[in-house]
């Protein structure tokens, strides 16, 4: 099997991509519906109202952090899996039956969006540190990579497949089928043969874990330095139901097929991105510093395309830049992270990722109703210019920094840090640079 998709040797972690993937197309096909009524028929083309629900689905993240991740360190997470997973089944049938019999109003979405966020909160670290019992170390890096790719194949065909169904069957039929697309990761849950699972060593019960966890991040300054970059991306960048809807709605006067089409394009480079990123052999933080900076420019580009097609053109690349910086931040942080403290910084992860979005996710949406929906993706762009400002002055400072000029004339940058009682490298960017030979001597 070739490297790119090396985990899927795995039988565990065949039998998880597979029902990941079944669940994923229909939490996408769920999430455009959701998205499309919100904005098409309990509002006027309100974006705002889009960014509360957002707000509310990834705001529990945020509040239950401190509890989410020593839960995912100190219990089987197989079993907790299984209830998060049931329990997320149930609420879109709920969404499903109350949006089919026409009594859903915008107050019942916002209450079904917050009650899935809060059980995503104990879902998330789980679900992102369960992959390390599922394969080994070496593996780990490409089996984060495949689940990004996973995830976002699924955004291929779930907003697409959504789109059209929202105009033949109605909103609340996605979320009915939604909720059996659980089944599948209930049942893949259930026939992973446990002997051949990598269980982490237990987080001992005692007071000052909680502590512990932030205790150990504020330790590691390269880790910090990844979640600054991906709150200010995920806060102001990542509001892609917002840009899509509003884009398709608003500017282009498209309907909800042409919206969930936009979900799916943007999908494309996102699958890339993955894919490409299950090819290397270990993250690296450069890796993030020029997804980041990709990002920005991507979205800048976006905001100005003057047709539909064009600006569908052009979020392959928005799609490719930002997984690429979402798969290398969470493959470093999970892969560097000692595994009895996995859980908990992974849940910071997973809150500073999607807790940032009660903050961004109105902000957005009230700069789109105010500005417009291109003025919105101008605030995405920054957020990545702003993200590559961070680890650049953080390269600076870092203790341990070099900076020399090699014989190949390229310029090289690397930081260290210690920790763990041993020296790892953090970054290393390499510029290519054309200067007179007399430029170089002085």
């Amino acid at each position: 099997m070739s490297a790119m998709f090396q985990s899927l040797g795995v039988a565990n972690y065949r039998l998880w991509f597979g029902g990941a993937m079944v669940s994923n197309i229909g939490t996408w096909m769920q999430r455009t519906a959701q998205d499309w009524i919100v904005l098409t028929e309990l509002t006027q083309h309100d974006a705002a109202a889009v960014g509360v629900t957002m707000a509310l689905q990834f705001g529990p993240q945020l509040l239950l952090v401190p509890v989410s991740g020593l839960i995912a360190d100190r219990f089987d997470r197989r079993r907790l899996l299984f209830v998060t997973q049931a329990l997320m089944g149930l609420l879109a049938l709920g969404l499903g039956l109350i949006t089919v019999f026409g009594v859903a109003q915008l107050w019942m979405v916002y209450a079904f969006a917050f009650g899935l966020g809060v059980v995503a909160a104990f879902d998330a670290p789980a679900r992102q540190t369960f992959v390390s019992e599922l394969v080994d170390d070496r593996q780990l890096p490409n089996a984060v990579a495949l689940n990004s790719a996973s995830f976002n194949g699924a955004r291929m065909i779930g907003p697409a497949v959504a789109g059209v169904l929202i105009a033949l069957i109605g909103s609340g039929w996605v979320f009915l089928l939604n909720a059996g697309t659980f089944a599948a990761t209930l049942l893949a849950i259930a026939l992973l043969r446990t002997d051949q699972l990598r269980p982490a060593k237990r987080a001992a019960a005692r007071r000052g874990q909680i502590r512990d966890g932030f205790r150990y991040v504020r330790g590691r300054p390269d880790i910090l330095v990844v979640f600054a970059m991906i709150f200010l991306v995920g806060t102001f960048g990542l509001n892609f139901p917002i840009f899509t809807s509003t884009m398709a709605s608003v500017e282009f006067g498209a309907g909800a097929d042409a919206f969930g089409l936009l979900s799916s394009i943007l999908a494309i480079g996102s699958v890339t991105g993955a894919l490409l990123s299950a090819r290397r052999d270990r993250p690296r933080l450069r890796y993030a510093v020029i997804a980041s900076l990709g990002f920005g420019v991507t979205c800048a580009v976006a905001a100005v395309m003057p047709s539909y097609w064009a600006f569908a053109g052009v979020l392959i690349t928005v799609g490719l830049s930002s997984i690429t910086l979402m798969t290398s931040a969470n493959a470093y942080v999970q892969t560097t992270t000692s595994p009895i403290m996995r859980g908990r910084v992974m849940a910071l992860y997973m809150a500073i990722f999607a807790g940032g979005t009660p903050i961004g996710a109105p902000l957005v949406g009230w700069v789109a109703n105010a500005f417009g929906p291109r003025w919105a993706l101008g605030v995405a762009a920054a957020s990545g210019f702003a993200a590559v400002l961070v680890a650049l002055v953080w390269m600076r400072r870092a203790k341990g920094l070099r900076v020399n000029w090699d014989r190949a004339s390229r310029f090289n940058l690397a930081v260290r840090w210690r920790g763990d009682g041993r020296d790892v490298e953090t970054a290393t960017t390499e510029i290519a640079v054309v200067e007179a030979e007399s430029t170089r001597s002085s």
